[in-house]
């Protein structure tokens, strides 16, 4: 267990608590727990991770841009919700992309548990952009990616990253019934 992972996981851990709250003082925390991420999972041949972990850096400075330019009149980052068609779409579009992910990781890498992993980043980068875009629905997938995330980097035997997606995953019930509450 290297320190780099305690260190990302405690940022990670602030980061999330920060989102959950709406605080735009959550991405520069992201922003580095992003880059030790990337690091510590390309060691681990967690290919789709460590790549996950770049996309999370420029969806991150997306994210604070667009959230900045989101603020209701009380200074608060105003939450919407996705209508029902476009909520199918994204479900569609997730599982085709996992399923494509897995399948590449699979046949062209040595990637540690390629379908696993790749399901894990790609529901992860859904959940990240629908995150950036204010939509409350970004929860349910973080709910999600944490319940595959959590026995993947226990079977790699990275516990503190395991316990922190054990945490991120109450972190994430507790955002999906703030921002429903907060949504358009």
């Amino acid at each position: 267990m290297s320190p780099i992972e305690y260190v990302a996981a405690a940022l990670v851990l602030v980061n999330v608590a920060l989102v959950v709250r709406r605080s735009m003082w959550n991405y520069p925390f992201a922003l580095v727990a992003v880059s030790l991420y990337g690091w510590l999972f390309l060691g681990e041949k967690l290919y789709s991770d460590a790549l996950l972990q770049l996309f999370f850096l420029a969806v991150n400075l997306y994210g604070w841009w667009n959230w900045s330019r989101s603020r209701a009149e009380t200074g608060e980052v105003r939450v919407e919700r996705l209508s029902d068609r476009q909520r199918l779409a994204w479900l569609a579009g997730v599982a085709v992309a996992a399923a494509g992910w897995g399948w590449l990781m699979h046949s062209q890498t040595d990637a540690a548990y390629p379908w696993w992993d790749g399901s894990v980043a790609i529901v992860s980068i859904a959940a990240q952009i629908l995150q950036s875009r204010r939509k409350w629905e970004s929860w349910v997938l973080w709910i999600a990616a944490d319940l595959l995330a959590v026995p993947l980097f226990a079977v790699k035997d990275l516990w503190p990253t395991a316990i922190l997606y054990m945490i991120l995953l109450v972190l994430a019930g507790r955002g999906l019934i703030d921002w429903i509450k907060k949504s358009a």
